[in-house]
């Protein structure tokens, strides 16, 4: 399994307690693909730099997750599907060679 970064932005419409649901279905559905979420941080509400879906900001929310790499397509495809997700972003995390 590789190490990646999913951030995802949540519509501002819905209260902090469908944001903590969106994110729930969210780690249970990496959960379901074999996957583990190593961490989940909640960034807050930020301006978007320009309008999506007739929003002008929304709710950031970071996951630190390893998922083996066959199932990052469908994990990307049910984001696309979750009327409550406008957008998210998954990059891998490469491993830092240190040098002292």
């Amino acid at each position: 399994m590789r190490k990646y970064e999913l951030l995802c932005i949540i519509r501002t419409n819905l209260d902090m307690e469908g944001i903590e649901q969106v994110t729930q279905n969210i780690t249970d559905t990496i959960k379901n693909m074999g996957g583990q979420v190593l961490n989940v941080d909640k960034m807050g509400r930020k301006k978007l730099a320009y309008e999506i879906e007739k929003l002008r900001d929304g709710f950031f929310v970071l996951f630190d997750m390893e998922l083996p790499e066959n199932k990052v397509a469908d994990l990307r495809r049910y984001l696309k599907l979750n009327e409550d997700v406008i957008r998210e972003m998954t990059t891998v995390q490469e491993k830092v060679k240190t040098t002292c």
